[in-house]
């Protein structure tokens, strides 16, 4: 099995991307244009402080208030400190940057990518594919800890895992990087297919998933 770093991947592609596109074009990150999200990614990686508040709500206001400050810097230079975060954060350190970064840096590359018009998934590598389909059950878990269903996820070629808080049983198909975006939220633009009964596929789609 090749040693690839999709996390370190997908960051190079969003860097370039941010790039391309300017500062002012829409993401899939509510409110958000291609500045803030930049701005986001370079706090989670260099103010542990600030990064803090996505997790704990009373640091939220100090989070968004780095966050704006960030925003307001040139963004090539926002950009440049994205694609080169710091030796001691977690994308300095190989396999915990592959830990934490893989699917996040591929969701905000999508949440890019999909909010331009006319878009169309990618056609993933094997690596890309194995990462993801291996960051999908901590994903579902994480998401679906307190829906109320016993969801059967399934990516056909990569496996299958069970998550939520049990209750009707409904099932999730698609391609591992399709589920990450549903499971992360973006149920909107994901790709993929719930069959079971009505009323609970339904909420699921419309469920706050993620963080």
């Amino acid at each position: 099995m090749t040693n690839v770093n999709v996390a370190r991947a997908e960051r190079d592609a969003l860097c370039e991307l941010f790039l391309a596109l300017g500062p002012d074009e829409p993401t899939l990150c509510e409110g958000w244009t291609t500045r803030d999200l930049a701005a986001h990614l370079l706090v989670r990686d260099r103010r542990p402080d600030a990064a803090a508040g996505i997790l704990l709500k009373p640091l939220r206001a100090h989070m968004e208030r780095v966050r704006s400050a960030a925003a307001a810097r040139p963004y090539p230079e926002t950009v440049a400190k994205v694609r080169n975060p710091p030796p001691w954060s977690a994308a300095g350190i190989g396999p915990l940057d592959r830990a934490t970064n893989t699917a996040e840096f591929f969701i905000h590359h999508e949440d890019v990518r999909r909010a331009q018009p006319d878009w169309e998934p990618r056609k993933l590598d094997p690596a890309a594919t194995r990462a993801l389909w291996h960051a999908v059950s901590g994903v579902a878990r994480l998401a679906l800890r307190r829906f109320p269903a016993q969801v059967e996820i399934e990516a056909p070629g990569s496996g299958q895992v069970r998550a939520g808080a049990g209750g009707p049983a409904i099932r999730l198909t698609g391609e591992p990087g399709e589920l990450v975006m549903f499971l992360s939220g973006r149920q909107r633009a994901a790709r993929v297919e719930v069959t079971g009964p009505e009323e609970t596929v339904r909420r699921l789609r419309q469920a706050r998933l993620g963080l």
